[in-house]
C-alpha cells in the first residue's frame, strides 16, 4: 500500500509496507533493497523533481510517468550500525563530513556509527547531481528531517520495550533509556527484526541552528586519514581482474570529420583489442605503453574546417549575439531618464577569456560487462546523468547500467559529463573484459567543456553624491548567473545574450558570477573614482541589503581599510546562490620590469548557518586561490580548431610562489537556514585584485585574464 502527503517544504512523502514490492526510478527494488540491509528501521523521503542548478537538465521520471523521486533515505541496521544514502557525490568540497554531522545531530549517535553511501545508482536515491551549491541547502536539511523522524520512531519504540510513557525516555550515544529505571537498550537491539518503511514526517522536530551540539562544529574529515596516507581510490586507481587499458583516436582538431581510418597495424597486434564503429576508433591492450603503440599504429585523414582563432573571439561573441534572454533579462524605470538625471556618466566593455578546469584528477573510468549490463566507475558531479548518458550511447535501458563514484580528485563544475564512461564502456563491451580509460592531461585541456568566453558592455550614470541613476548591462555568452546588480539603482537594462561559441563550454565554479562581478565590481570603482569618493562607502551609499553590506564592513574591518588607506588596494563584493562575499586585496606592483604581485587578501563570507567552520574556511580559501588563477594569468590560446596551450608548462596556474597572505572571515548566521560556499567566494576575487592593481597605477585593466604576460605597458 502507498500514500503521499506533502510536508511544510513542498516534498511529497509517502509510506510503504515492507511486504509489497515497490518499483523504484528505472526497477531499483527498494523491499529487495531493504531486505539485504537486514532488520531495521528504513526512512525514505520522496521530492518533486528540480532542474539541474549548472546543466540545465531536468529530473528523470520514474517508471510510472510520476515526475517525483527519492531524494534521501536513512537505515538503522539491527547491529546499531547507521546507513544513510544520498546522490551527492564527494569531490573535495568535504559534503561527507557535514552530511554526517547533519544526521549526528538529529539522530544522537556517534559520528563513527554512520555510513555514508553516495553517489551509487544502484543504491541511492535518484539525485540531480552535485552542482549549484546545492548539497549543503538542500541534502543537509533532507537528511536532517529524515533523522529526526527516525528519532522520533525510536522513541516510540523504547516507550513500548520499557512500557513507559514515552516522555520518560531518554536517546543518547547510539541507546535508549527510561529515566530513573536504569535499564537501557541499543537502537540496535530496538530495531532488531524490523522491517518497516516510515515515512517522513511533515513536521519531524528538527533542532534549531542556535541548539546545534554536533553540526556547526569543526570536527576532522570523514577518512581523512585515508586521503593523506594514499589508501583511498580514484577511479583511475580501480583495477579489475582480467582489466585491459584503452586510448582513443582523437580529431586533429574540432569539428572535424574523419574520411578514411585503417587499423590493419594496430589489429594486427597482439594482446590488442581494436574498436572501429563509426567515428569512435579506439584500443584496449593489456597495459597502457601497449595500448599507446596500438593507437599511434592506427592512420586517420580527417576533413577539418576554418575556425574561429582567439583573436578574433570577441567580435565572433558580440557579432552572433542573440536578442536578449527574456527569461534572464531585468528591466526597470527608464535608462533614459536615468542617464539624463546623472552628472557622470560612464560607458565601458569588458572581455573574459576560456578557462579550463584543470582538476588535479582527469577524467577517468573503468568498465566491466555482466550479464548483458555494464558498470562503470568514474569520477563525476552528476551519476544518474551520466548513468542516462551510458543508456543512450549503449542502447540500455537505465536498469542495466550502473555508476558508482569513488571519492573523486575534483570537479569545479566540469564533471557533469561522462565521456570517459562511454568510451571505457564501448571498449569493454567489445573485448569482453572490463576497460579503464584514463584521460591524458592534454586530452583533459583539448576535450572537456570549459568555462564561456564573454563580452560585456556596461553604460551608466551616477550622481555627485554617490547615487547611482542608471545601470545598463549586457552579456555576451558568458552567462547569466549573478547577472542582477545587487546595488539600488532606480533605472536598469541588464539582458543576457546567447552567442556562438568556438569552443565547446559548459559549467565553471560560480559560472558566470566571475565575469559579471568582475566587470561590475570594476565599473563601480571607476563610478566612484569619476565622483571622488572612497571605493567601501560608494558601494554602503548604494546597498540596502543588509547582508552584503555586512560581509563589505566585516571585510574592511579586517583589512584595515580607510579612506585614502593609499596605493595599491581595491575591494569587490557579490551575491550568489543565496551566500554572500567581499574581498579585499593588496598588490605590489613591480614598475620596471611590470610585475603584478598580490601580497594579500582578506575576504568575508556569509552563507547563513555554518555547519562545520574549518571546512567552510577551507572551501573559501580554495575559491580565493582558484580565482587568482583567472583574475591574473589563466586562459585557453586556440586557432583553427585546436587548443596551442594543453599542457601545464604553457598553461599557467597559481603556484605557491604566488600565493599571498589569505584571511577569512566567516559570519555564522544561526538565524538563516545554510546556504552553499562551494562557488561564490571566488566571485569577488578578481575585481578586488582588479582595483587594486588601478589604486595603485590608474590603469584600468577591463580583460580577464589582466596580467598573462605582465602590466600593459
Amino acid at each position: 500500500m502507498k500514500t503521499f502527503s506533502k510536508n511544510d517544504e513542498g516534498f511529497e512523502v509517502e509510506r510503504y509496507e515492507l511486504e509489497e514490492t515497490v518499483p523504484c526510478q528505472f526497477g531499483f527494488n527498494r523491499r529487495r533493497f531493504l531486505q539485504t540491509l537486514g532488520g531495521g528501521i528504513a526512512v525514505l523521503l520522496v521530492a518533486p523533481s528540480s532542474e539541474g542548478q549548472e546543466s540545465g537538465g531536468r529530473g528523470h521520471s520514474s517508471g510510472d510517468g510520476d515526475d517525483s523521486l527519492i531524494s534521501a533515505w536513512l537505515h538503522i541496521d539491527a547491529d546499531g550500525s547507521i546507513s544513510v544514502f544520498t546522490g551527492k557525490t564527494e569531490v573535495g568540497q568535504n559534503i561527507r563530513t557535514s552530511l554526517t554531522q547533519a544526521v549526528a545531530e538529529e539522530l544522537p549517535v556517534s559520528l563513527e556509527s554512520i555510513r555514508m553511501v553516495m553517489a551509487d545508482t544502484d543504491l541511492v536515491p535518484w539525485d540531480g547531481g552535485t552542482s549549484g551549491s546545492r548539497s549543503t541547502p538542500q541534502m543537509n536539511s533532507q537528511l536532517r528531517r529524515v533523522a529526526a523522524t527516525a528519532r522520533e520512531v525510536l522513541l516510540d519504540l523504547a516507550a513500548k520495550q520499557f512500557n513507559t510513557d514515552r516522555s520518560s525516555i531518554v536517546l543518547f550515544d547510539g541507546m535508549a533509556s527510561a529515566a530513573g529505571s536504569g535499564e537501557k537498550i541499543s537502537f540496535g537491539d530496538l530495531t532488531k527484526g524490523e522491517k518497516i518503511a516510515i515515512t517522513v514526517s511533515e513536521d519531524a522536530p528538527v533542532g534549531k541552528a542556535a541548539n546545534w551540539k554536533v553540526a556547526g562544529k569543526s570536527v576532522p574529515k570523514i577518512n581523512g586519514r585515508d586521503f593523506v596516507t594514499g589508501r583511498h581510490k580514484y577511479s583511475s586507481d580501480v583495477n579489475l581482474s582480467g582489466m585491459l587499458h584503452g586510448r582513443i583516436v582523437r580529431p586533429p582538431s574540432f569539428a572535424s570529420i574523419v574520411e578514411s581510418v585503417d587499423v590493419s597495424a594496430a589489429a594486427a597486434m597482439p594482446n590488442v583489442h581494436v574498436v572501429h564503429e563509426g567515428d569512435f576508433v579506439g584500443v584496449a591492450a593489456t597495459n597502457s605503453q601497449i595500448a599507446d603503440r596500438a593507437l599511434n599504429a592506427i592512420r586517420s585523414e580527417w576533413k577539418s574546417e576554418p575556425q574561429v582563432s582567439r583573436v578574433e573571439l570577441f567580435d565572433h561573441l558580440r557579432n552572433t549575439g542573440q536578442p536578449g534572454d527574456q527569461r534572464r533579462s531585468q528591466n526597470t524605470g527608464s535608462m533614459e531618464q536615468g542617464l539624463t538625471e546623472a552628472d557622470h556618466t560612464h560607458e565601458n566593455t569588458y572581455t573574459i577569456a576560456y578557462i579550463a578546469h584543470t582538476p588535479l584528477e582527469p577524467r577517468a573510468a573503468v568498465a566491466d560487462w555482466k550479464d548483458g549490463r555494464v558498470t562503470v566507475w568514474t569520477g563525476t558531479q552528476k551519476p544518474f546523468g551520466v548513468r542516462s548518458d551510458l543508456a543512450r550511447a549503449l542502447n540500455l535501458t537505465e536498469d542495466r547500467v550502473r555508476v558508482i563514484v569513488p571519492d573523486t580528485g575534483s570537479g569545479y563544475g566540469g564533471k557533469h559529463t561522462g565521456e570517459a564512461a562511454i568510451e571505457a564502456a564501448r571498449l569493454a563491451q567489445n573485448a569482453g573484459k572490463p576497460v579503464k580509460v584514463v584521460w591524458t592531461r592534454e586530452e583533459e585541456f583539448t576535450w572537456a567543456y570549459v568555462r564561456p568566453a564573454g563580452v560585456i558592455d556596461i553604460v551608466s550614470g551616477v550622481q555627485k553624491d554617490g547615487a547611482i541613476t542608471a545601470w545598463e548591462f549586457h552579456n555576451y555568452n558568458s552567462g547569466s548567473s549573478a547577472i542582477a546588480t545587487p546595488y539600488d539603482v532606480p533605472n536598469q537594462s541588464i539582458q543576457f545574450h546567447r552567442a556562438d561559441s568556438p569552443l565547446r563550454q559548459g559549467s565553471y565554479r560560480g559560472l558566470a558570477t566571475s565575469a559579471n562581478n568582475f566587470a561590475r565590481e570594476s565599473h563601480m570603482d571607476d563610478l566612484a573614482h569619476a565622483i571622488g569618493m572612497d571605493p567601501v562607502a560608494f558601494r554602503l551609499r548604494n546597498l540596502s541589503n543588509d547582508r552584503l553590506r555586512a560581509v563589505v564592513e566585516k571585510a574592511a574591518e579586517k583589512f584595515g581599510w580607510t579612506p585614502g588607506v593609499g596605493d595599491g588596494v581595491g575591494i569587490g563584493c557579490g551575491i550568489d546562490k543565496g551566500s554572500y562575499v567581499a574581498t579585499c586585496a593588496e598588490v605590489q606592483i613591480d614598475r620596471e620590469k611590470g610585475d603584478v604581485r598580490v601580497s594579500r587578501l582578506v575576504t568575508a563570507f556569509e552563507c547563513g548557518a555554518v555547519v562545520n567552520p574549518r571546512h567552510l574556511e577551507n572551501q573559501v580559501e580554495g575559491a580565493v586561490v582558484m580565482g587568482l588563477g583567472g583574475a591574473l594569468f589563466e586562459a585557453l590560446d586556440f586557432a583553427d580548431g585546436r587548443i596551442l596551450n594543453p599542457r601545464f608548462s604553457r598553461y599557467r596556474l597559481p603556484r605557491f610562489s604566488d600565493l599571498p597572505e589569505v584571511q577569512t572571515v566567516l559570519i555564522d548566521r544561526r538565524d538563516l537556514p545554510s546556504a552553499g560556499a562551494g562557488e561564490t567566494p571566488i566571485m569577488a576575487v578578481a575585481p578586488a585584485i582588479g582595483n587594486a592593481i588601478f589604486a595603485a597605477t590608474g590603469k584600468r585593466i577591463r580583460s580577464l585574464p589582466m596580467v598573462p604576460n605582465g602590466l600593459p605597458a
